[in-house]
Parts: structure tokens; C-alpha cells; sequence
């Protein structure tokens, strides 16, 4: 089967066309092309689809197989795909993904798509979710919880260091206050209009880029009191500016590495 594969700074996935996968368990497919050693690697697979809603399906599988209702770097990445392979010929069209329909903005150059704005709809968020204390392992963190889009946990520090995403966000992930999982987003304030953020996500682990949690970071820190509603979002390998007015709005890049013929 074809395949492609993008990043959106450094969050890779693989792109197939449902047509293509129709005899397969995309679930299988997804553990077996994603793993870094003995398949093509990535966090996750994302699947054209045809839509009797909007202009286009994404469907998005994680690594580990479990599906995902939504994926902001993912999305990007899907959003490029679909434009410049023809699927959908607007500058501003609709995509259905498992967390409801959202509107995609392109900024092209010429026949190529530079960057891509979503609308990521509005989050939610319980009163008693928005600062609380939480205890893990042998931390005491303040934290916030939402969904936006998938749930999100964000959690304030000082400063990142990778021992420490690896060492409570797989352990937060699986808490059983959080129903069906979280994502973990480690969130340092820079200043009121800089962030900086790395996220431990769920099904896929450390990643390099997240960008629903990167949206949930920029809500938290703004209704604390923390940041402005328009914030530049660092992550390892580039930045995303994030503007939240009632709605999300998230803008950043999208990148080809590669194509060729999975062997199955």
C-alpha cells in the first residue's frame, strides 16, 4: 500500500487513503507501521476519508492502535496532505475528525501550503478542574484539566527536564481520576506572552510536538492569570502561536519527509 509520511515540528505520522486500507485492521496496521524498529516509524497513522459532513474524514490512529478523536499537529499535516495531493482544492474548507467538524485556514505559496490555521473549537473545562493539586510519586504538582478535543492535563513547573516527563507523565496518564486517560502537557511560563511545553501523550508517549495540548497549555495559563490570550508556544523542534477568544485558534507548520510502498 502507498504511504507518506509528515511531521508537524517533529510529531510524525503516516498518511494512508481509506481506499488503500479497506481490507486491513487499521488498528494492527498502526502498531505494526508506527514502530520505529521493524516498521516505517511515528506516533501515529491518519487515514483520507470521504465525509458526509464536511469536506474531507480524518481518522487518526495512535501507535500503540487505540484511536484518538483529534490531533492538532496531525490535522496540519492531514490538512497540507489533502490540498496539495488534490483531495480538496480550498484555501478554507471543513474536516470531520472524531471531535466534530473544524475549519482549517491555509497560508500558500503558490501551489504549496506554508502554514496551516485550525479553528480547534472551544475547550472545556469543570470549575474544580481548573487548579488543583495533584500527587504523583513523590511530587506535589498544581495542575489543570480540560478537553480540548481529547483530554488534556496540564502541569506547571519551574522548568522541563525530559527525566521528568518521562518519569510522571506515563504515571499521570493512567490515573484513575482521569476516566479514559490523559494527555500530560508540562507547562513553564516564560513570560505573559511565551510559553514553553512538552507533552507526554497518551498512546503515543513522549512526543516532540502536541498540538491540542499545546492549545489546552495556552487556555490553563490564560484563565490563571498566567499569560495573555495570545502566546507563542515552544516546543523541541519550533513554535506554534496560540490565540484563544471563546474559540482556539492554532497556526503553525506542516512538512513531507517522505513517500513510497509499504510491504505487508
Amino acid at each position: 500500500m502507498n504511504f507518506v509520511k509528515m511531521h508537524g515540528l517533529g510529531n510524525d505520522f503516516i498518511i494512508f487513503e481509506e481506499k488503500e486500507l479497506r481490507n486491513y485492521n487499521w488498528n494492527e496496521i498502526s502498531k505494526k507501521v508506527c514502530d520505529r524498529h521493524i516498521g516505517i516509524g511515528a506516533d501515529g497513522i491518519l487515514i483520507v476519508e470521504e465525509s458526509k459532513c464536511a469536506d474531507v474524514k480524518m481518522t487518526i490512529i495512535n501507535s500503540d492502535g487505540s484511536l484518538a478523536e483529534m490531533c492538532g499537529n496531525g490535522l496540519r499535516c492531514f490538512s497540507k496532505y489533502v490540498y496539495e495531493r488534490g483531495i480538496v482544492k480550498k484555501q478554507k474548507f471543513n474536516v470531520e475528525t472524531g471531535a466534530g467538524v473544524l475549519e482549517v485556514l491555509l497560508t500558500l505559496d503558490g501551489d504549496n501550503v506554508k502554514a496551516v490555521k485550525v479553528n480547534m473549537g472551544r475547550p472545556i473545562i469543570e470549575e474544580d478542574k481548573k487548579l488543583y493539586s495533584l500527587k504523583v510519586i513523590d511530587k506535589e504538582f498544581e495542575a489543570t484539566t480540560m478537553t480540548m478535543g481529547v483530554p488534556h492535563t496540564i502541569i506547571y513547573v519551574d522548568e522541563i527536564y525530559d527525566e521528568d516527563v518521562l518519569k510522571y507523565g506515563p504515571v499521570i496518564e493512567k490515573m484513575d481520576i482521569f476516566k479514559k486517560g490523559t494527555n500530560v502537557n508540562f507547562v513553564k511560563v516564560v513570560d505573559k506572552d511565551n510559553i514553553k511545553i512538552r507533552t507526554w501523550e497518551r498512546g503515543a508517549g513522549y512526543t516532540f510536538a502536541c498540538g491540542t495540548g499545546t492549545c489546552a497549555g495556552v487556555v490553563a495559563t490564560f484563565i490563571n492569570g498566567l499569560t495573555n490570550n495570545k502566546v507563542n508556544a515552544d516546543l523541541k523542534l519550533g513554535r506554534l502561536k496560540i490565540t484563544y477568544d471563546d474559540f482556539v485558534f492554532m497556526e503553525g507548520p506542516a512538512e513531507f519527509i517522505c513517500e513510497g510502498r509499504l510491504l505487508l
